[in-house]
């Protein structure tokens, strides 16, 4: 799960259907109308050729659409089309020259709501992925309203971005009354500019829709990675299609205990980038030497409040006020390869030179469409899944209390998410995932014990839901997302894994990657 802010990866006719009494099933017209969807897919297959030069990609990546239902429930009505990008296994180990056997497909959720994965069939040439990428197709794809595919807008792009502005970490009441009267606005553009399509962009559909790309790639079971909100698409799939899993890979889980999805999911995610600031402070601390912001981390708050108050009266280049600022400090804590340059960015306009500041934390309005649309996916998707609380006095008594020890991200996180207190579309009631003994193959969660966007607990849940899965955890660290980064435990797991089906037990755990060192 990331928060908006940080944004702007052959069907059988019968399904499987959970066996657990305390499951609540899919309705029965939806699965079989994904039965429907799966079984056409597999007839047409997917026609993959040249990607169009808006999509960017290389030429060894190949780009194609796939054909799904809308409603599932009315598998024969209005269809739309989802665009895929693939880059074919190599078929050669990349340290040995040897022929590798091909696997099959590996697809790729990078997660969101609202995130495209097209990209992701280009990391087959980076070093960390060549062996996967010698025995799979690596295949990435814009879900439903994401880019290309059935894209949703709620809001002219042209007034998604308005400028430097404020960013209070304790909110007063008129500041309030104009972010609620905001968001209904914006949840009322949704429902105007997509009608009644706006109730199909769901978390389960997003689950039927990877089962319909499944059966389109000549797939009979999946091999999937999910990171961040794609473990929750990948946990509901397991719990809808636990005969169509073949490997499965959750990196930075959600939590998706149904009374988690998604209100308290956000509180929680609210209280862990708390900690997670924290130590992005302790580390500049530790290079007082180099950035000049203080020796202990409350001096390095003090200097980045320095900041945010004269960014208040005068925004940086007439471009950063404290919420860009805020914006550009968040991605410090999803990331630690961020550390050195916020740090600096902040060094840097302490001592006159605002051209970093500006930099990493201007809005682009050539963006805005892109960071407009994955706003409106993020909205649609985590605002229809389930029940929000529909008093603004809720969110505001949950919220105020939060703050008092959680002020970085609270309101922000608010902000966010408030169109869906005010949301036009029926409201879900979420799936209960979970898998008995046997249901499914082997699978593989990765967590850091620190992540802030999703954070621990949720790994621990999702384990804990999953029978026969295994958790590697990365003790003392806090980025979000592992698959593929600069853990080499980590990455050994995930290459055993995937590879030869090979789990290190129920659970194992990695020492931290190292902290990022100062730059200048």
């Amino acid at each position: 799960m990331r928060t908006a802010a940080a944004l702007v990866a052959a069907g059988s006719l019968l399904l499987a259907t959970p066996s657990a009494a305390a499951r609540t099933p899919a309705p029965a017209s939806e699965a079989h109308g994904t039965a429907v969807a799966a079984a056409r897919a597999a007839s047409e297959g997917i026609d993959f050729g040249r990607c169009s030069e808006e999509q960017d990609l290389p030429p060894a990546v190949q780009c194609g659409t796939l054909r799904v239902p809308l409603d599932y429930a009315r598998p024969d009505g209005e269809q739309i089309l989802l665009t895929v990008s693939r880059s074919r296994a190599t078929g050669q180990d990349p340290a040995t020259g040897r022929a590798v056997p091909r696997q099959g497909s590996l697809v790729n959720n990078p997660g969101g709501p609202g995130v495209s994965g097209m990209y992701f069939p280009m990391l087959g040439v980076v070093p960390g992925w060549k062996r996967l990428a010698a025995a799979y197709d690596l295949v990435g794809y814009a879900p439903r309203g994401v880019g290309r595919s059935a894209p949703l807008s709620c809001a002219d792009p042209k007034t998604f971005h308005q400028g430097p502005a404020p960013a209070p970490r304790h909110p007063s009441a008129r500041v309030k009354r104009e972010r609620a009267a905001r968001a209904a606005a914006y949840a009322r553009g949704c429902a105007e500019r997509s009608g009644d399509a706006l109730r199909h962009y769901t978390s389960p559909n997003n689950a039927r829709d990877l089962d319909v790309l499944r059966a389109a790639l000549g797939e009979t079971r999946l091999t999937f990675l999910g990171s961040s909100y794609g473990t929750y698409i990948g946990a509901l799939y397991a719990t809808l299609f636990p005969s169509h899993v073949r490997r499965m890979v959750f990196d930075s889980a959600v939590n998706p205990a149904p009374e988690r999805i998604w209100y308290r999911n956000n509180l929680a995610q609210s209280a862990a980038f708390e900690d997670r600031w924290a130590d992005f402070r302790a580390w500049v601390a530790r290079h007082h030497d180099v950035y000049g912001l203080g020796d202990t981390a409350r001096e390095v708050r003090d200097s980045y409040d320095v900041v945010r108050e004269r960014l208040a009266g005068e925004p940086a280049g007439g471009k950063v006020g404290p919420a860009q600022l805020h914006t550009a400090m968040l991605k410090a804590a999803y990331y630690d390869d961020h550390w050195p340059q916020r740090a600096h960015a902040l060094s840097a306009y302490l001592k006159g030179d605002p051209g970093p500041l500006v930099e990493q934390a201007e809005e682009h309005p050539e963006a805005a469409a892109e960071a407009e649309n994955t706003r409106a996916v993020y909205l649609a998707v985590e605002c229809n899944d389930a029940p929000w609380p529909t008093d603004f006095a809720v969110w505001d008594r949950d919220n105020t209390r939060l703050a008092r020890r959680a002020p970085f991200a609270t309101w922000n996180n608010v902000w966010t998410n408030l169109p869906c207190a005010y949301w036009p579309a029926p409201r879900q009631k979420p799936l209960d995932v979970r898998a008995g003994k046997g249901e499914l193959p082997p699978t593989l969660i990765l967590a850091a014990e620190r992540d802030a966007a999703t954070p621990y607990d949720g790994a621990l849940e999702l384990h804990r839901r999953l029978a026969g899965s295994t958790l590697v955890t990365e003790r003392d660290a806090g980025s979000h997302g592992l698959a593929g980064g600069t853990n080499a435990c980590v990455n050994a797991h995930l290459t055993a894994y995937l590879l030869e089906g090979r789990v290190p037990g129920r659970r194992a755990s990695c020492a931290p990657h190292p902290a990022p060192e100062p730059t200048t």
